[in-house]
C-alpha cells in the first residue's frame, strides 16, 4: 500500500518525514475476508503509522478502506458489553436531563447501540450508510435515516437533535473534522454528545503492537481527540478511558456564543464616570493624554472627542497628526504650558500612573487629572 498523503488529513499541515512505525505483510481489510477462491489474488500490505507535526494527531499515510462510511460491528454486543452500555446510557441521559429528548446515533450500524439508546429512555434516532444495515434497522422498528454527515451542509431530515453519540467511527473517517461540523450542524443549542474513539494512550501503555489495521487512519490520544472536538464546533466536558481502558470516551456540548453582555454593561459605567468628570469642565478645556490603541478607542466609544481639546503624547511619531474617526490633534506634552486646559485624563494603560506623577511632578497641582481604575475614572489628587 503506497503512501498517499504527507500532510494531516485534518490540520493540513506536514507530517514528520518519518514513520513512527512500519509494518509489513499486514491485513488489507477488517472485512471483506477472502475464501479460497480469493487468495490467490490476496496480499499483504504494508501499513506506515505517522505523525502530524502541528496538531499531533497520529494516522495511517494511507488510502481509506473502501467500505469506511459503512458501520460493521462484527462482533455484536455480548452480554457484558450490552448491560454496560444500557448503564452508561441511561447514566448520560439522565446527567445530562435527555431522557425522552431526540439523540442521534451517527453511524448506527445495524441499531446494535441504538435499540440500546431507546431502551435506556431516550428518543433515538440513528443515520447509517450501508443500505442492508439501514434495512435492519427498519425492520426492527428503529428511525434511521440511509445517508452519511459529509460536511456543515448536510441536513438530516429528523434534526435538529438534543444529543448525539458516535461510537468507535470517528477513527474511519478521512474528513473526521468536517463529519464532527455536519453534525453540530444539525444540533440544537446547548446539545450534548458521545464521542467514543479506541484509546491509542491504552495502546502505547500496553505495547499493544496488533492494533493497527487500514479500517482506523486515526489513532487518538486523549490530547488529540480533545483538541480535534474543540476545533470542530464543541466544548470537551470531560474525557475518560471506558471499557476496559480499550475506549476514550468525550462527553462534548455543542459550543455557544460567548455571552459579552457584560462589557456593554462596563461600557455604560465608564461613560457615567466620564460625564461626571468632564462635566466638572468647560468644553474644550480637558486634555487626554496617551495615543494608544486604548486611548483612541475610548475616545469613539465614549463619544466625548467634542469635549476634548487635544491628545497628549510623548511618542514623536504620533505628534502632529490626528485621532483617527475623532480627528483631535495629537501634540507633545509641553502643550500643556501653554494654559489651554484645565484637566488632563490619563489613558496610559500600564503607563497611567506613571504619566500622572510625571505631571504632578511639572505642573503641581495647576490640572485636576483622572486616570482610568477598574470602576471607571478616578481623579488623583495633588500631594499637599
Amino acid at each position: 500500500m503506497a503512501a498517499v498523503i504527507d500532510h494531516c488529513r485534518i490540520c493540513a499541515q506536514p507530517l514528520f518525514t518519518e514513520p513512527l512505525l512500519v509494518q509489513h505483510d499486514m491485513p488489507a481489510a477488517a472485512q471483506g475476508l477472502p475464501t479460497a477462491e480469493q487468495l490467490s489474488a490476496d496480499s499483504g500490505v504494508t501499513l506506515a503509522l505517522r505523525q502530524c507535526g502541528g496538531c499531533g494527531l497520529v494516522q495511517l499515510d494511507a488510502e481509506p478502506v473502501p467500505y469506511w462510511r459503512d458501520v460493521i460491528r462484527a462482533a455484536g454486543i455480548s452480554p457484558d458489553m450490552r448491560a454496560f452500555r444500557l448503564k452508561q446510557f441511561g447514566g448520560w441521559l439522565a446527567e445530562h436531563a435527555l431522557t425522552g429528548r431526540k439523540v442521534l446515533e451517527v453511524g448506527c450500524g445495524r441499531g446494535e447501540y441504538l435499540s440500546l439508546l431507546a431502551e435506556a429512555g431516550a428518543d433515538a434516532y440513528g443515520i447509517e450508510h450501508l443500505p442492508a444495515s439501514v434495512d435492519a434497522c427498519h425492520q426492527v422498528g428503529l428511525r434511521v435515516e440511509r445517508g452519511f454527515v459529509d460536511g456543515p451542509e448536510t441536513r438530516l431530515g429528523e434534526g435538529p437533535f438534543d444529543g448525539f453519540m458516535i461510537l468507535n467511527f470517528l477513527e474511519h473517517i478521512p474528513t473526521a473534522q468536517l463529519t464532527l461540523q455536519g453534525i453540530a450542524a444539525n444540533l440544537a443549542d446547548g446539545a450534548i454528545g458521545m464521542v467514543e474513539v479506541p484509546n491509542f494512550d491504552m495502546i502505547i501503555e500496553k505495547g499493544l503492537f496488533a492494533e493497527f489495521i487500514p479500517d482506523h487512519l486515526f489513532y487518538f490520544t486523549e490530547g488529540t481527540l480533545t483538541r480535534l472536538l474543540e476545533a470542530n464546533g464543541f466544548e470537551v466536558l470531560e474525557c475518560r478511558a471506558e471499557w476496559h481502558d480499550y475506549v476514550l470516551s468525550a462527553i462534548v456540548r455543542k459550543r455557544a456564543p460567548l455571552n459579552l453582555s457584560a462589557l456593554a454593561a462596563c461600557q455604560g459605567g465608564l461613560r457615567a464616570s466620564f460625564d461626571d468628570f468632564l462635566g466638572r469642565f468647560e468644553p474644550g478645556r480637558v486634555a487626554i493624554w496617551g495615543a494608544g490603541h486604548q486611548a483612541l478607542a475610548l475616545i469613539s466609544l465614549m463619544g466625548i472627542a467634542g469635549r476634548i481639546r487635544y491628545v497628549l503624547d510623548s511618542a514623536p511619531f504620533k505628534q502632529g497628526r490626528y485621532t483617527p474617526a475623532t480627528h483631535l490633534p495629537i501634540v507633545p506634552p509641553a502643550r500643556l504650558d501653554d494654559g489651554e486646559v484645565d484637566a488632563v485624563i490619563v489613558l496610559a494603560a500600564s503607563y497611567s500612573a506613571e504619566v500622572a506623577r510625571l505631571i504632578r511632578e511639572r505642573h503641581g497641582s495647576r490640572f485636576a487629572v483622572a486616570v482610568m481604575g477598574e470602576g471607571g475614572l478616578r481623579e488623583e489628587k495633588a500631594a499637599c
